[in-house]
């Protein structure tokens, strides 16, 4: 357990550090390409459902052998060779960096007033329409987004690697790959991604609740409202998201910043009308995507120390 948690420490440290640079191979573009080749196979309307299941666990397996022979290979040599590896591969499963400049790569032009590159930019992170937002809508995107991915992209991987190493946290990083390709509730995919979708839903169950609580707790309160009430807000709230799991952090960040997320998002022109999360003490400005990114950071290394402490524990036990 101390190998493990010393490797999600150095693998923090790497992503932090690094990121995910484009022209480096990717542990998920392969996953990505084992699905793709799949779903094409397998998703064929007869079957739909039963395939799901067979193309999602289909996938675990490959991956979990890859992941746990490459491993138990690097400990056979030496465990501080194994410990590096598997730093290496939690790395590669993070994506502090990533967000962060993802996120960023949207404000710098939209403080700079350049509305037409920042809805673009928005655009490669979110699945909604951005083409008329205006600068609340387009923060609203970026901060939604970083909020939901401080769970799946940081904080969720880590619990993961806690419990099983490299090759847990490689095996959540699956099923995640797994939901984003093909867990849509639309006519293609409605009954092939049931198994991916609520798999995913499962493994982020602890995560997503644990991570929106440290955001409550150890954030900055920009809102100036007092603990318990914001653990009220944030407790009503998080329920009312369509996602079981993303509710717990979009309402931690909106009680904390003291403003309002969810709304009317459109989709292909078609609008969906998300329940409004937090209190609206301020508008929603480009400032914000900067508090969303000290949010995750301050999550991030709040929740590393708790699941350090964990291991730390259950080591001498």
């Amino acid at each position: 357990m101390i190998h493990h948690v010393l490797a999600i420490g150095i693998g923090l440290w790497l992503d932090r550090l690094i990121g995910d640079p484009p022209t480096w191979p990717h542990p998920v573009r392969w996953i990505g390409s084992l699905i793709q080749a799949l779903k094409k196979r397998l998703n064929v309307p007869q079957y739909a459902f039963r395939n799901g299941f067979v193309m999602l666990f289909s996938v675990l397996l490959i991956v979990a052998s890859v992941t746990i022979a490459v491993v138990a290979i690097a400990y056979s040599f030496n465990p501080m060779i194994g410990m590096l590896v598997e730093a290496l591969l939690i790395a590669s499963g993070l994506s502090q960096k990533s967000l962060k400049q993802a996120a960023e790569d949207v404000y710098t032009p939209l403080i700079q007033g350049d509305l037409t590159l920042a809805r673009e930019r928005l655009s490669w992170i979110v699945g909604r329409d951005t083409e008329t937002l205006g600068e609340s809508e387009i923060t609203r995107g970026v901060v939604e987004t970083v909020s939901e991915n401080t769970s799946d992209g940081i904080t969720a991987p880590m619990f993961w690697a806690l419990l099983f190493g490299a090759p847990g946290l490689w095996i959540y990083k699956a099923v995640n790959t797994c939901d984003s390709m093909v867990g849509y509730q639309n006519k293609e995919f409605r009954a092939f991604g049931f198994a991916s979708a609520k798999f995913d839903d499962v493994l982020n169950y602890v995560p997503s609740r644990v991570t929106g609580l440290l955001i409550v707790l150890f954030t900055r309160n920009e809102s100036g409202m007092p603990l318990k009430k914001r653990l009220s807000i944030w407790l009503r709230d998080a329920r009312k998201h369509p996602s079981p799991n993303s509710g717990w952090l979009e309402a931690a960040t909106a009680v904390q910043l003291g403003i309002e997320l969810g709304g009317v998002n459109s989709y292909g022109g078609v609008q969906s009308i998300r329940a409004k999360m937090g209190k609206p003490l301020f508008q929603l400005e480009a400032r914000h995507i900067n508090c969303a990114i000290s949010q995750m950071n301050i999550a991030t290394i709040s929740f590393f120390a708790l699941i350090a402490l964990g291991g730390i524990l259950l080591e001498i036990a």
